[in-house]
Order: C-alpha cells, then sequence, then structure tokens
C-alpha cells in the first residue's frame, strides 16, 4: 500500500484531502508538528508528499530541501500562490508537481496516481540495489538490512549506490570523489574518508560489519 505524506497546515483542507485519498485505498498521514516537519517524514516513510508552500516556522521550500538531502520521494507542493515563479521555484527546489488552490480534489488524485504510476509502477516494484541481504532504496535514499531500516545522508548513499553498482570491482577514489563533489573546483582528499568511516559506523550500527573494503592505494570495493 502507498503511503501518503499530508503537510498542510489548513485543518480543514487537509482533512478532506486525507478522506478522498485514503477512499483510494492509500495510507495516509497528517504533519501536526510544523517545527518538526522531517521527524513526521522520517518516522511516515511516505511514497509521495503533498507540502504547502505557505507553513508555520518554515516554509514548504524549506522541507523540500531538507527531505531531498536524504530521499527522491515524489513531492507535489500546494500553494495558493500559483503565479508562474512560485511554480519555477518549486520545481527548482525539487518539487516534481504543482497543484494551485483552492485543490480540486479529483485533480489531485489523478497527479497522485500518475505520480506513483510513473514513479514506482514502471518497473512493477520499487528499484532497489540489493546485496547480501544489505537493500539499497533508490526512490528514498534509505538502506534496509533485516528488521533494521538506516536513514542515509546524500553523500553516504551516493557512496553506497556507486560501490552497490560496481560490487566486486574496485572505485577509484577519484571515481567517488566526482560523484560526490562534481560542482566544486576543489575537495580535500580527507574529506572522502571522513564521509567513508561514518557510513561505515552506520553499518555497523545495524550489524553490516566490513561491508565495505579498502584497497589501499586503489580505492574502496564491495566484495
Amino acid at each position: 500500500m502507498y503511503k501518503i505524506l499530508i503537510i498542510e497546515d489548513d485543518a480543514s483542507l487537509a482533512a478532506a484531502m486525507q478522506e478522498q485519498i485514503a477512499a483510494l485505498g492509500y495510507e495516509t498521514a497528517l504533519v501536526a508538528d510544523f517545527q518538526n516537519v522531517l521527524k513526521s517524514f522520517q518516522e511516515f516513510a511516505p511514497h509521495l508528499v503533498l507540502l504547502d508552500i505557505m507553513l508555520p516556522f518554515y516554509n514548504g521550500y524549506h522541507w523540500c530541501s531538507e527531505i531531498r538531502k536524504t530521499s527522491n520521494v515524489p513531492i507535489v507542493f500546494l500553494s495558493s500562490a500559483s503565479d508562474n515563479l512560485n511554480i519555477v521555484t518549486a520545481m527548482q527546489m525539487g518539487g516534481d508537481d504543482f497543484i494551485a488552490k483552492p485543490v480540486d480534489l479529483d485533480v489531485l488524485t489523478a497527479k497522485i496516481g500518475a505520480l506513483l504510476r510513473r514513479t514506482y509502477d514502471m518497473a512493477n516494484q520499487i528499484p532497489v540495489l540489493e546485496h547480501k541481504g544489505a537493500i539499497l532504496n533508490l526512490n528514498d535514499g534509505t538502506l534496509s538490512f533485516g528488521e533494521e531500516r538506516l536513514e542515509l545522508t546524500k553523500n553516504e548513499f551516493k557512496i553506497l549506490q556507486t560501490l552497490m553498482e560496481n560490487k566486486g570491482k574496485i572505485v577509484s577514489r577519484e571515481t567517488l570523489m566526482t560523484k560526490l563533489w562534481q560542482m566544486d573546483m576543489y575537495v580535500e582528499e580527507n574529506t572522502l574518508t571522513v564521509n567513508v568511516n561514518r557510513l561505515r559506523k552506520k553499518l555497523q550500527n545495524i550489524g553490516l560489519c566490513d561491508f565495505i573494503t579498502t584497497k589501499v592505494g586503489s580505492g574502496y570495493i564491495i566484495l
């Protein structure tokens, strides 16, 4: 069952959207604490997010940026300010679609269905990389192992994705640094070591010891 997270401070609109979406068989959740939206997102682990732009404390653009640090889950912005600037900004911040208020509930559910099909059903499953029981979810940037589920930073996700896509092969430090910081002119080489060491500690905490092997003078490998 797909899970939809609704981040909307207009209680009546949020309730109406929840009722309409739940009627289609989706699991839904409403954010109540608008100071800790990211915590609600991480706990619910939705397949799609409906995100209002004008929120208490921090706006929707802020929370979209925070979500995008660890997840590629589809995000649909909601706003009464439907001018071109807001639409363009929403897309540039990492949004996948935009719905103007007042929200037409039929249009809303149609867009949700289309986004879910495009994101998940084309492969008939959520795309993942798997190795020795460790499952890397390419949509939300998490790693699962047994009953454990690990939230990854953007850099940790890129490191694991690159290594798991090339499992059995040595990936050079230069390749990883280009993958992580391709827009920067200069990054200290030690920065990669710090990121890999932090990732290793996270992996060890969920029982994945020696998952990433260092090849001195060459790079890293997953065997």
